[in-house]
């Protein structure tokens, strides 16, 4: 009889084409979480327009889909800890595509907004559990680029949103836009086939001819037998998952996670809600602002990958706090209206340190929570930042409509940036998920 132990198993794996299906998924649903992102600022200008709607009451109205988010942050991110990752992705993609698809036929600010906010909680649920299943089956030589690199899909998304925005809504609309949002739905059996489980959630319920499966391809080389036993170590769980973000000194580092995510969504949605307003405000043409946008993005995919390049290799924690602040100083030299291609390469950093931080920061987190509550310490690390994104669209449309200064403006963002560097200082990294298990009170889940 053979005693595998399964994490130790997928940690030691090779990379092939078993991960590479796994990256796949999960690259290909955080496209459209990173669409959805960007969406909202590509049309809020025709909504205003055709809607007669104030900045306020735009800022207002880009909000339902983050209060969506965060209240799908809160309830998805437990559940898939207790019924499965795969279950509940399934389930949050297919809520997120037939909402965002409603959206192309709301006629009134109520059912824009209604559609919005069921959208986002598919939304919420959707990116802590592709996360967290993307971390499971990475190898450990590569857990941070191949976590960073399916969550450059987010960015990847923000770009097709933006580009598509530049051709879509001028000729068919800003419907258009919500219709492609739901094109997921359509994968939706294929993906339910092709998308593995959960190895924790395997284990626990004695799926033995799956998790027999699943290692053989995960290496090819290995041969099961009807005599082998399964089994994950995970810490002992008292009380329910949402306490154990508390436990075992984790209360302090788990509070600082909820900060630094809070002011990072801040920037990331306001920039990504109000840019193009703020540039067309400032004398740019409509096409040029919505350029800005896609520059934007394309900063975030560059800076997450050259992030986690830099992550798997020296120190994570450090690469984020120093992210953070290139960002922020990024920002603030956005105020002062350099020339225009050293604004473009602005433009660019502040993506790598805004949206790209944030993909880094869903690694670090990732890491640092253990396999049995590590969809619930993304979830509601996520859920709490929502509260952030809420209010950059909230605080855009404030700062538009007291009409300051370009700096004025870029600077309040900037400040966001410096307080989730500090944050991030503040975490001490000594209890990751897969280190010191042996001052854990544990139990083995075996088959």
């Amino acid at each position: 009889m053979n005693s595998i132990n399964v994490r130790e198993f997928v940690d030691e794996s090779k990379f092939n084409r078993f991960h590479g299906l796994v990256v796949f998924w999960c690259f290909f649903i955080l496209v459209f979480d990173g669409f959805d992102l960007v969406v909202y600022g590509t049309i809020v200008p025709a909504l205003m327009e055709e809607w007669s709607l104030t900045g306020i009451q735009a800022g207002a109205l880009g909000s339902y889909a983050l209060l969506g988010m965060m209240f799908g942050g809160f309830i998805f991110g437990p559940l898939a800890d207790k019924f499965g990752r795969k279950n509940i992705i399934i389930l949050c993609v297919t809520i997120f595509s037939l909402f965002t698809g409603l959206i192309a036929f709301a006629t009134n600010t109520t059912q824009f907004g209604l559609f919005r906010f069921i959208a986002g909680l598919g939304l919420g649920g959707m990116m802590p559990n592709a996360i967290a299943l993307m971390t499971e089956f990475s190898p450990k030589s590569s857990k941070n680029t191949l976590v960073s690199i399916m969550l450059s899909g987010y960015s990847l998304g923000g770009i097709l949103s933006a580009a598509l925005g530049i051709y879509l809504i001028p000729k068919f609309g800003w419907e258009s836009m919500f219709l492609v949002g739901a094109i997921p739905l359509l994968t939706i059996p294929i993906m339910y086939k092709s998308l593995p489980e959960s190895p924790g959630f395997l284990v626990a319920r004695k799926k033995n001819k799956q998790i027999a499966k699943m290692l053989s391809k995960i290496d090819p080389s290995f041969i099961p037998s009807k005599n082998d036993v399964y089994e994950i170590v995970v810490p002992k769980q008292k009380g329910t998952t949402v306490s154990q973000l508390f436990r075992n000194g984790r209360a302090i580092n788990t509070f600082m996670f909820w900060i630094a995510y809070f002011m990072c969504l801040l920037m990331m949605y306001g920039l990504n809600t109000w840019l193009p307003k703020i540039m067309t405000e400032s004398g740019y043409a409509m096409g040029s602002s919505l350029m800005f946008l896609l520059v934007l993005n394309l900063g975030a995919i560059g800076g997450s990958i050259l992030g986690a390049w830099a992550s798997d290799r020296w120190n994570a924690k450090t690469v984020l706090v120093l992210f953070f602040f290139i960002g922020a100083v990024s920002l603030v030299s956005l105020g002062l209206q350099p020339n225009i291609v050293l604004l473009y390469i602005l433009i660019a950093i502040a993506g790598a340190g805004t949206i790209g931080t944030q993909i880094l920061l869903f690694s670090f987190t990732s890491q640092y929570y253990p396999i049995h509550i590590r969809s619930t310490g993304i979830g509601w690390s996520s859920a709490v930042g929502r509260f952030g994104a809420i209010s950059g669209p909230m605080m855009g449309g404030v700062l538009l409509s007291m009409n300051l200064a370009l700096y004025q403006s870029f600077m309040a963002f900037a400040v966001a940036g410096i307080i989730a560097a500090f944050a991030i200082m503040l975490i001490q990294k000594k209890r990751e998920s897969n280190v010191d298990l042996e001052n854990y009170d544990s139990d083995k889940q075996v088959l």
